[in-house]
C-alpha cells in the first residue's frame, strides 16, 4: 500500500479514539525519507497548534565520547550506538500521558544530541516517532513496536539508498572515494539491517 500524504493524514486521524494520545511510528533505512515524511505529516495534521509533534529517534545517539570508549565510533548510527533504554523510557512516559516530556534532538551540524530540545506537551495528542530501528526485530529494539498505535515503513530500493547515502557524505564535504567508503563501511550495512530485520508495518510505503 502506497497512500499519498492526504490519505495518510486521514488514516492517522481516523485511528484516534476520542482524546486518546496516538503514537505513530515511521521506520525505514537511513536516507529513506523518514524525516521528510514526518515533517510533511506534521504539517498536514496542523502542526503543534493542532496537537501534533515529531519525536526523532536520532536524539538518542550515544555521545561520541561514550562511543569512542566502547570502540563504536566508526559504527555510529548502527543499532548498538543508541540509548535504546532511554528511548523506551521516553516513549513509555509519552504513552503514560501524565506530564510534559522533554526529548533530545540530534544536531547533524554539531554531530551531537541537544538535550531537552523539544517538548511533548499534554496538548500534543498525535506523536509521530521516526527512526531507523523502530520496528527492528532484535533485542532490545523489539520492545518498541508494541508501544505504537500505527506503524509505517518506507521501503526504498537499495541502489537508491546507496546513492542517497553517498550523496550525504558528499554534501558534508567528503570527496567521492571517501564518501563511498563511509557509506559502504557503515551506512549501507545499517540499511541492510533495517530492510532485512524489521517486522511488517501496518502500512508500507514504497518509493523509487
Amino acid at each position: 500500500m502506497t497512500p499519498d500524504i492526504d490519505t495518510l493524514t486521514a488514516l492517522i486521524r481516523d485511528k484516534r479514539i476520542g482524546d486518546q494520545r496516538l503514537l505513530v511510528a515511521i521506520a525505514g533505512a537511513p536516507a529513506s525519507g523518514k524525516s521528510t515524511l514526518s515533517e510533511r505529516l506534521h504539517h498536514h495534521l496542523g502542526g503543534d497548534e493542532a496537537g501534533a509533534v515529531v519525536v526523532p529517534m536520532d536524539g538518542y545517539h550515544f555521545d561520541d565520547a561514550i562511543l569512542s570508549a566502547r570502540g563504536l565510533l566508526p559504527r555510529k548510527g548502527s543499532p548498538e550506538t543508541f540509548d535504546t533504554g532511554g528511548f523506551k523510557r521516553t516513549l513509555d512516559a509519552i504513552r503514560d500521558d501524565i506530564d510534559d516530556v522533554y526529548v533530545p534532538v540530534f544536531d547533524r551540524n554539531l554531530e551531537l544530541s541537544r538535550g531537552s530540545a523539544r517538548c511533548v506537551s499534554r496538548g500534543h495528542r498525535i506523536v509521530i516517532v521516526e527512526g531507523n530501528y523502530l520496528l527492528l526485530n532484535q533485542s532490545p529494539w523489539n520492545q518498541l513496536a508494541g508501544l505504537f498505535d500505527l506503524t509505517l515503513f518506507i521501503d526504498i530500493p537499495l541502489p537508491v539508498l546507496e546513492r542517497r547515502l553517498v550523496q550525504r557524505w558528499l554534501d558534508h564535504g567528503h570527496d567521492e572515494p571517501s564518501a563511498r567508503q563511509k557509506a559502504s563501511d557503515n551506512d549501507i550495512p545499517n540499511a541492510h539491517t533495517v530492510q532485512k530485520s524489521s517486522i511488517l508495518a501496518d502500512i508500507t510505503i514504497t518509493a523509487a
